[in-house]
């Protein structure tokens, strides 16, 4: 019985990942921002999950490391405005959560849900700019012409793409 318990411990962790980064696509799609608390709740999530799913210490460090290097890469696509500072901050915490083995996809598939929303995005505001007029002010918003991409929202995607990559979900996997 002992071992169900922990068992429903590690799930509700595990969906710690998933159901917040989700929210923050959602918030960016309508708002254009990432809230902070995504990410910090992220952060502090992170290490009860890994301490549930038995992860050693090492491999928490590499994990440290590789959110590091994800925040300090985002940073200079920050300074370069390729990035905003919410999407640098959910990148670096997705990465905290995705570790070695997982990052790669995680980039790899931000990258391309990044260029398939982006260009679903200006077809659309190109092609609906005219029938989008009454509607909630968040679309209007999404739909000028030369406005913001939320890429949260591709970044949202990627991490779901990686999470079954990441060591935490091979740990629970590997029981």
């Amino acid at each position: 019985m002992q071992a169900v318990g922990m068992e429903v411990l590690q799930l509700v962790l595990l969906a710690i990942l998933p159901a917040l980064v989700i929210v923050a696509g959602l918030k960016d799609l309508t708002s254009m921002k990432i809230p902070n608390w995504i990410s910090g709740l992220l952060i502090l999530g992170f290490f009860p999950a890994a301490l549930a799913l038995g992860l050693q210490p090492a491999t928490i460090g590499v994990h440290l490391g590789i959110a590091v290097a994800a925040l300090l890469v985002g940073m200079g696509l920050f300074a370069l405005n390729f990035l905003g500072g919410g999407d640098v901050k959910l990148m670096a915490a997705a990465c905290l959560w995705l570790g070695l083995s997982g990052s790669g996809v995680f980039v790899l598939a931000t990258a391309v849900i990044g260029g398939l929303f982006s260009l679903a995005l200006l077809v659309s505001r190109a092609w609906l700019q005219p029938y989008i007029g009454a509607g909630p002010g968040w679309l209007v918003q999404l739909m000028e012409p030369k406005g913001h991409i939320p890429y949260g929202v591709a970044i949202a995607g990627g991490a779901l793409v990686a999470w079954p990559a990441s060591p935490l979900m091979l740990a629970f996997l590997a029981g």
